[in-house]
């Protein structure tokens, strides 16, 4: 018997570096969003049409940290009413008025670094600032490509706070799916998150292989889980504040592979299935086209919380 899958967009930053002719910097996907708006609800547009349930908002680089290497950039709250704006145009092209929209909560100093991690009691309080300036505002938040037990604890002790449940993605090592990329295992994370109620636990922003050893280790825990993974060769050449031009796109990765991937985590009782950076329309088309032939039922954000 098959089961319900919620399917998620792909990857916003890399699909603006393939339609803006702007040079990419480090408020590249921001500048994009004020100077070319229509081309961040163009992506959006793109992935529902695609097939995905979820418009996950621009807002990745939306924190105080990682605003503050710019200049002239609008307040944090402006930022957010914009992205979310902007995602709730591009469902409504796709004619999917449905979608839900999802602020995306990122790790608030760097990716992939959890040595750049603020102290605990400051990275609940600017989680809950982000949280707290759109909790009437969207339908959801994922905090995403979180590498370490401490920025987990943070994030969901601020939805706690705030009064909202989330969905909790997890990155995990290239070459150890079992390890966070703190070097934690991901065994001992999800022991560390018992006492949070995260809608779902899922591993993102990491390379489907490594997603693949790091299925098994989430079937065996309590919470609903799945993944959507990156298309990256390797991230050890993003610095913090860097620009992920910088990393090289896998050329093995087609549509067609991305999905046998995903049947694999699907096998195993994925929930959540998406895509993250290098993971484009084409490759979300051939999942929800997945998830079709073999009969599972779509789900909504909604479901989750039932």
């Amino acid at each position: 018997m098959t089961h319900g899958v919620l399917l998620l967009d792909g990857g916003m930053g890399q699909e603006l570096i393939r339609r803006s002719p702007s040079p990419a910097h480090h408020h590249w996907s921001l500048q994009v969003m004020l100077e070319q708006p229509e081309l961040v609800a163009e992506v959006h547009r793109d992935f529902c049409e695609a097939g995905a349930g979820v418009a996950c908002l621009n807002t990745y680089a939306i924190t105080h940290t990682r605003l503050a290497r710019g200049t002239g950039l609008p307040p944090i709250a402006s930022l957010l009413n914009d992205a979310r704006d902007l995602a709730r145009q591009g469902a409504e092209a796709s004619g999917r008025s449905d979608t839900a929209l999802v602020t995306s909560l990122p790790p608030l100093v760097a990716s992939y670094r959890p040595d750049t991690q603020l102290p605990l009691e400051q990275a609940i309080q600017e989680y809950r600032e982000l949280i707290e300036l759109q909790a009437e505002a969207v339908d959801g938040f994922l905090a995403e490509t979180i590498p370490s037990i401490a920025e987990a604890t943070a994030v969901l002790t601020a939805a706690d706070q705030a009064g909202v449940r989330i969905m909790l993605g997890f990155t995990v090592a290239d070459d150890d799916g079992q390890l966070l990329r703190s070097g934690e295992p991901l065994s001992d994370a999800l022991e560390a998150i018992d006492g949070f109620e995260p809608l779902a636990v899922v591993i993102n922003c990491s390379k489907p292989e490594a997603v693949s050893q790091a299925i098994p280790i989430l079937k065996a825990s309590r919470f609903a889980f799945g993944a959507y993974a990156n298309g990256f060769t390797a991230i050890d050449a993003l610095e913090p504040g860097g620009v992920v031009d910088v990393l090289e796109a896998r050329h093995d990765l087609d549509p067609e592979q991305y999905a046998k991937f995903a049947a694999e985590w699907l096998d195993a009782g994925a929930s959540v299935i998406g895509g993250c950076c290098e993971v484009g329309p084409d490759h979300i088309k051939a999942l929800s086209t997945l998830l079709q032939s073999r009969g599972h039922e779509p789900l909504a954000w909604g479901d989750l919380a039932a």
